[in-house]
């Protein structure tokens, strides 16, 4: 459960920006904030470049097909992000160039970039070093570090919902500003803004 300090001050930054944005954080109460999923970097990223463009039903979907066809050869999921599986993976419907992004962080893994000290690196870096992997941009990367390594203080300016849902709330166009007040919480407010986008949806 998020600390209640934080929330504290979540809110009360929040009631000097806009009386809808302060409601929004106010009607969700204190989020939990859920351990990481994942067991590797590696891992996140092969299902973050499955996600990327595709809705959260058809990237299950092909995802579901991938492991299928791992089980099927009798190995671990990342043993088929090697040469020799396009056929196989492109036939689970991932594209060719997401094929070759998952190709290129399994090479990554096996060189050991992509190791646990990647927690103790300043998010810039981080962004940085992940964004040289063919297929991996900075939404991608801010992804990881806000649900892989939960780095607090990240902004994600290149995703849609949180980005839009800010706007929506304030009224301001430049969200990257008004997440700047939340600093050194940026990545918690951008939890609320996912959460916010969810609970209107459902209320739908």
């Amino acid at each position: 459960m998020l600390d209640p300090d934080i929330y504290a001050s979540l809110l009360r930054q929040a009631g000097t920006v806009a009386e809808p944005l302060r409601a929004a954080i106010a009607g969700l109460g204190r989020i939990e904030i859920a351990p990481p999923i994942h067991a590797s970097v590696a891992e996140r990223l092969f299902v973050e470049v499955v996600n990327q463009q595709l809705s959260t039903k058809a990237a299950l979907a092909i995802w579901n097909r991938i492991e299928a066809a791992a089980a099927s050869q009798g190995v671990a999921t990342p043993e088929l992000f090697v040469p020799g599986f396009e056929p196989l993976l492109l036939g689970c419907g991932v594209s060719g160039n997401k094929v070759r992004a998952l190709f290129a962080i399994r090479e990554a893994e096996d060189a050991g970039l992509l190791g646990a000290e990647l927690a103790d690196v300043p998010q810039a870096e981080r962004v940085e070093r992940l964004c040289r992997i063919r297929g991996v941009g900075p939404w991608t990367a801010d992804m990881v570090g806000i649900f892989h390594f939960l780095d607090p203080d990240i902004w994600p300016a290149g995703d849609v919902a949180a980005v839009g849902v800010l706007r929506r709330l304030t009224g301001i166009a430049d969200t990257a500003a008004v997440a700047a007040g939340f600093a050194p919480h940026r990545s918690i407010l951008a939890r609320y803004m996912w959460r916010s986008r969810d609970a209107v949806a459902a209320a739908a």
